[in-house]
């Protein structure tokens, strides 16, 4: 992402991040500068066929894009007023949809693209985005392949600052289309031999004839017969100079289900997602663990990578002033205590008089005594 000018001052933040991941494949050129379209080697459409990896995918995504975003001060910890763009970054999708999209792309490709499409007069600063499909990417790098020129959408090279310029997100990894292309390959590959199998349950082979040979409009309708008989009925009936002879095995010779089930723990660690949570562990006999703490595993092992990616960019400079900060209101949402233990804290709080009655009622989510909040709906 490109600096964004202001009137007094100019922004400094990410200027076209330095590439930090060794190059894959044939799509980097050396000498006089590469190209790279931040693509795979795996298509991403295939991979989400794999039903493990799409659990595991929705289950990340879908669970960061439900938690809002808050703006906070960064000296005090205070909650202050957000721009619209927190809300909603772009007006022509919800908050929710935008975030999973670009929690999606930091998961497959290890990178995420938002393109500015407004921006505040007073300072620069975005006001609002649209999310970028990775494969619309692709990237001007130097000699070296380590540093980025410029950035292309579409094949048109984007301004450095001011709208269509890019922000950037990047993961702490690869991405899964990369570190576990043979992984997932495997598993792809498993599920189109299930798939044969089940479209053809009688092992594949041949027809073999003892007797004198038969011209080829004969055999065409040999084999026609025995297609057909063999799609109505179980048995089949063979002259005493024909012979089949099988040459594969069956789906269950071939142990397809247990090479699924194993492929499929193997995606959840690739993911570092619980196998439980995507029904792929073997072992069933998990100790006991309640809900919240299932949930705080959850967030500091798998959630937190991309949660804290996400915070750390819109918190830079070139799009949040300096001293504040954007942040996913995960202790408020996720992490959220169940009622009765939330009130006896509160309780001993109202006892210890480290909080009063008003203040009390605020972290419950009531409206205080003396509050217009019910005077006042909020309408834009």
């Amino acid at each position: 992402m490109a600096i964004f000018g202001r009137n007094k001052k100019q922004l400094t933040a990410q200027v076209n991040p330095a590439v930090y991941d060794a190059p894959f494949g044939s799509s980097y050129a050396m000498g006089m500068g590469g190209w790279n379209n931040w693509a795979s080697p795996i298509d991403r459409q295939a991979a989400v066929s794999v039903p493990a990896v799409n659990q595991c995918l929705n289950l990340i995504k879908g669970t960061i894009a439900g938690i809002p975003l808050e703006v906070y001060s960064s000296s005090t910890g205070a909650e202050l007023p957000m721009p619209t763009w927190v809300r909603q970054p772009d007006s022509r999708a919800p908050r929710s949809v935008t975030i999973a999209w670009t929690v999606d792309s930091l998961i497959m490709f290890g990178q995420a693209f938002w393109r500015v499409t407004s921006v505040y007069g007073d300072d620069g600063r975005p006001a609002s985005f649209e999310w970028i499909q990775n494969n619309r990417v692709t990237t001007k790098l130097d000699t070296l392949t380590q540093e980025v020129d410029y950035y292309m959408v579409n094949g048109t090279k984007v301004p450095d600052s001011g709208v269509g310029s890019l922000v950037t997100f990047q993961a702490f990894d690869q991405g899964v289309l990369v570190r576990s292309q043979r992984l997932i390959n495997s598993a792809i590959q498993a599920e189109e031999a299930a798939n044969v199998g089940i479209s053809s349950p009688q092992p594949t082979g041949y027809l073999k004839n003892s007797g004198a040979d038969l011209p080829d409009n004969q055999i065409q309708g040999l084999l026609n017969t025995w297609k057909l008989a063999r799609k109505n009925r179980s048995t089949a009936y063979l002259t005493s100079t024909l012979e089949y002879v099988p040459t594969s095995y069956s789906p269950m010779e071939m142990t397809y289900n247990d090479s699924i089930e194993e492929l499929a723990a193997q995606i959840a660690r690739a993911f570092n997602v619980p196998a439980h949570m995507i029904n792929a562990e073997h072992n069933r006999s998990s100790t006991y663990q309640n809900v919240l703490d299932a949930r705080k595993e959850f967030m500091a092992y798998t959630l937190a990578p991309y949660i804290n990616a996400i915070e750390d960019r819109l918190s830079l400079d070139d799009i949040t002033p300096r001293g504040q900060v954007v942040r996913f209101a995960v202790d408020e949402t996720f992490l959220r205590a169940n009622p009765q233990d939330r009130l006896a804290v509160t309780e001993k709080l109202l006892q210890l008089q480290l909080i009063d009655l008003n203040q009390a009622k605020e972290m419950e989510g009531l409206t205080p005594d003396g509050s217009n909040e019910t005077d006042a709906p909020d309408i834009q």
